[in-house]
């Protein structure tokens, strides 16, 4: 049963299946039942039936249900980590490490920001009025998440949606949905009412398309491609619905001459090689000065051709596979067009090792001599793979840095304060690391710049995209004349 409606794990009624694969072996982890349009009307339904009185329940009950909620996942936390491991193939180390422990810490966090809704303080703005500001959830909203960090998604979309008040109906990668149901079969044994959260497996261009078209859906919430979120937005101003997107990136990691460049080795290797570079916010543009150009591309072609790819029980594993085998020819792809115009440094083909042969992997690839208006440096890869780019000038360096339509994130290595500040004032991107990058914390705010979309996940900035804001009014003096009815008519 893979339908999650309305506090029941239900069959898709669509008569078709899928088959999860574990990307790193080819195995049939699960095969799904998916959703009809029907199982889709059925979600909305129960969503916007449990809206009302969720919406009125007191902050400190929601409060409870998602602390109580994230010691269940917290006991649960290893079988989260194997089957997350399944389904992406990513290996035991980030889903035990990472995966699940950030999706605890951000049902923690929200579970405290759940009770601090605040609005403008109640004064008299006018001297015959009192105005104060309530701050209300929008209704049902409708979200889609995206394959790379499923279970995370699944908390990003879901914690502040519920924390504010609404209802959602979230739409996982078909190919990755198996701890978004049992996510929201958790949140169910924490004491949330039946219909808060429904989770509907389903074809993108049918029961996506139908989420974020459909009447009683409120808001969309969407995390993708670029081009995916344009259809959205098109798809959302039909019946003028709230919309938040956090779509693709090309994040910049700029090296200046001052910089500890080991640190920067290490921090290019991590940055871009997490999650096996299917990460928005992973280093893909290493824009290095030149005077450290060729120490940091050797020592950075040396570390990916250190790195071990496995399976995810295995141990010494540092990268796991892509996510399918049709991923990881978009980035050969990619990569074998490079080739014509440029020079891959290390990896740049898929491995052929015992035990690698059945899995989606392809091993980490560093070009270099890269035209700036190339495929590689301007169009996203979504894989493991880093290019670097010289400079002589820090203008030329902040210049390349936002030269793209995207910004997602970036990050400056430098020891002195003055470039510091200066890069993170000027480079367009919704977060700028220093001296590291990827690092982040359910207490601040992730999204993005320019084509990377608008809108905020995690934090309490998330609040404003799942609340709106009322006005109330109230006359003080109880008199039946008013000074400003001069303005409409004359009192005879």
């Amino acid at each position: 049963m893979h339908q999650f409606i309305n506090g029941k794990l239900l069959s898709g009624t669509s008569g078709s299946s899928l088959d999860v694969i574990n990307p790193a072996t080819s195995e049939v982890v699960e095969t799904v039942g998916l959703a009809s349009l029907a199982d889709l009307e059925s979600a909305v339904a129960a969503a916007r039936s449990a809206f009302p009185s969720w919406s009125r329940i007191a902050p400190g009950e929601r409060a409870g249900i998602l602390q109580k909620f994230a010691r269940i996942i917290e006991d649960r936390a290893e079988e989260f980590a194997r089957v997350e491991s399944s389904q992406t193939g990513k290996p035991l180390r980030l889903t035990r490490e990472f995966d699940v422990p950030g999706t605890i810490n951000n049902i923690d966090f929200f579970a405290g920001a759940a009770r601090h809704l605040e609005g403008k303080a109640t004064a008299e703005y006018s001297p015959q009025h009192t105005s104060s500001i309530r701050r209300e959830s929008i209704g049902v909203v409708g979200s889609i998440a995206p394959w790379n960090y499923p279970l995370q998604m699944a908390a990003w979309k879901i914690l502040p949606a519920i924390a504010a008040g609404n209802t959602i109906v979230l739409k996982p990668a078909e190919i990755t949905p198996l701890t978004s149901l049992m996510f929201a079969q958790a949140l169910s044994d924490a004491g949330l009412p039946d219909g808060v959260v429904n989770v509907v497996v389903g074809d993108g261009a049918t029961v996506g398309a139908a989420l974020m078209r459909h009447p009683d859906v409120d808001m969309v919430s969407f995390t993708g491609s670029t081009a995916v979120g344009r259809t959205v937005l098109e798809a959302a101003s039909v019946n003028s619905k709230r919309v938040h997107l956090e779509l693709g990136g090309k994040a910049p990691f700029v090296v200046f001459d001052d910089a500890n460049l080991d640190a920067a080795v290490h921090g290019a290797v991590a940055g871009s090689m997490i999650n096996t570079g299917q990460d928005c916010t992973a280093a893909t543009r290493a824009i290095v000065h030149r005077s450290v150009y060729a120490e940091f591309v050797a020592k950075v072609a040396a570390r990916f051709d250190g790195l071990v790819l496995g399976i995810p029980g295995d141990t010494n594993a540092d990268l796991g596979p892509l996510v399918s085998f049709k991923q990881r020819d978009h980035v050969a792809g990619m990569v074998d067009r490079a080739r014509t115009y440029s020079k891959v440094m290390a990896g740049g083909y898929a491995p052929t090792d015992e035990g690698l042969e059945n899995g989606a992997f392809y091993r980490p690839t560093l070009v270099v001599d890269a035209a700036p208006d190339s495929e590689i440096v301007r169009d996203e890869v979504f894989g493991p793979v880093l290019v670097v780019l010289p400079f002589e000038t820090d203008d030329e360096a902040i210049h390349l840095a936002n030269d793209t339509v995207y910004g997602l994130a970036a990050s400056a290595w430098t020891n002195n304060l003055q470039r510091a500040l200066r890069a993170t004032r000027e480079i367009q991107a919704g977060c700028v690391w220093v001296n590291d990058h990827v690092p982040i914390v359910s207490e601040m705010p992730h999204g993005g710049f320019k084509q990377s979309g608008f809108g905020k996940d995690m934090s309490a900035y998330s609040f404003e995209e799942y609340t709106q804001v009322k006005h109330v009014m109230f006359e003080l003096e109880g008199v039946t004349r008013k000074d400003w009815h001069r303005t409409i008519f004359k009192l005879r």
